[in-house]
């Protein structure tokens, strides 16, 4: 390291001070690139989830007994 560089004025310092908080109020997502090139903004990835999760709120709920195959 150069002497120049003085980082004794950074001891006592806390590293990842603010990183629960930046996460808190973070909603960045990461999109696979495949996935990517069918959404062109924002508006469109909102708007898909949102149709999803109607669709999942109306869709008829399974039960254990449903489940089960008949031989």
């Amino acid at each position: 390291m150069r002497p120049e560089y003085d980082l004794s004025k950074l001891t006592g310092k806390v590293r990842g001070k603010y990183y629960k908080r930046v996460m808190q109020s973070s909603n960045v997502v990461r999109l696979d690139p495949d996935v990517a090139k069918v959404f062109p903004n924002e508006k469109s990835v909102n708007d898909a989830l949102r149709l999803l999760v109607r669709v999942a709120q109306k869709s008829p709920r399974r039960t254990a007994r449903s489940r089960v195959r008949k031989a």
